[in-house]
């Protein structure tokens, strides 16, 4: 289910515009995207900023309503005020159903407190990743992707290859080889090591008798 939210379309711009429209509880923001023009809209603050306490709402297809005509958009920057709880503006992205597209989805981490590496052993996990950018079609873009920690020793880590995607969804990312999502660290900052074998020496090989032609040096 699409998250839809309303907006209006403006056509006032620039800082003293926008002030005066913050004032009466509404937030400046753009659409662009697509082959349409970049569209200035407006939002209800009270409306946004209850949609964007929501994790969904920053990595889901969303169905922007404007002035009656829906739109589907994603999400794409929200400028927050330094230290009052006011949203200054936001830029949302058009999209079309028929193209890929790319988005950063959460990671949702389960089952850390079973893992063998935090349960027995004393670890503890570190998330290296908390997100991930995937690429899809708007219809199979995931809300989150679940990293499963279950059967994590310490001392070993979980790679982006090791997460299970929805069909259709592939993971994007500008490192190279196998990035590392998380890991289980040993308290301390030791490592795991097996425990070494037991060595038992051998007996020393007796001390060869003295013959009795042999005389002791008596200078």
């Amino acid at each position: 289910m699409q998250i839809e939210f309303n907006a209006k379309k403006r056509d006032t711009q620039g800082t003293g515009a926008s002030r005066r429209l913050r004032h009466t509880g509404r937030v400046p923001g753009i659409l662009y995207g697509g082959e349409a023009k970049p569209q200035s809209i407006d939002i209800d603050h009270n409306e946004l900023f209850q949609h964007l306490r929501k994790e969904a709402f920053y990595s889901s297809v969303l169905n922007i309503n404007l002035d009656g005509v829906k739109q589907m958009c994603l999400l794409r920057d929200v400028q927050r005020h330094p230290y009052r709880i006011q949203i200054l503006h936001v830029d949302f992205q058009r999209i079309d159903a028929t193209h890929v597209i790319h988005q950063k989805v959460p990671l949702h981490f389960i089952n850390a407190d079973i893992a063998p590496g935090v349960k027995t052993q004393g670890g503890m996990v570190s998330h290296v990743m908390t997100d991930i950018d995937v690429k899809c079609l708007p219809a199979d873009l995931p809300t989150f992707i679940e990293v499963d920690l279950k059967s994590m020793s310490a001392g070993h880590s979980f790679h982006v290859s090791q997460l299970t995607l929805p069909k259709g969804v592939e993971v994007v990312h500008h490192r190279e080889g196998d990035p590392v999502v998380a890991t289980i660290l040993v308290k301390g900052g030791g490592k795991v090591e097996e425990e070494a074998p037991v060595v038992v020496a051998a007996p020393a090989a007796p001390a060869a008798p003295v013959k009795k032609s042999e005389k002791t040096d008596k200078r």
